[in-house]
């Protein structure tokens, strides 16, 4: 039978977002959280290695903690870039 629980399946930001509110857990672990985000594991790696994803090392693994993620998730739409309409005051 299969277990829908087990792993997430690939999905765009905002149904990984829905995903983290529901999901109880404190962490995943770095290919978990590159299937959230829809990127490869290689990916997300490099990320954490360059610190664009934010993971904290205890031990030997990697783990994704669910608050950053909300917060890096919740934070790409503040930093996507706004289109003005009209110029701004004074130029």
């Amino acid at each position: 039978m299969h277990d829908e629980r087990s792993k997430p399946a690939a999905t765009p930001a905002a149904s990984a977002h829905e995903f983290l509110a529901t999901d109880q857990r404190l962490t995943w672990t770095v290919p978990e959280a590159a299937q959230l985000l829809g990127i490869s594991k290689d990916s997300a790696y490099e990320a954490a290695h360059r610190g664009d994803l934010p993971v904290r090392v205890i031990g030997r693994r990697m783990l994704v903690p669910r608050a950053a993620l909300l917060r890096l998730l919740d934070g790409a739409h503040a930093s996507e870039p706004q289109q003005l309409t009209e110029p701004p005051p004074g130029a």
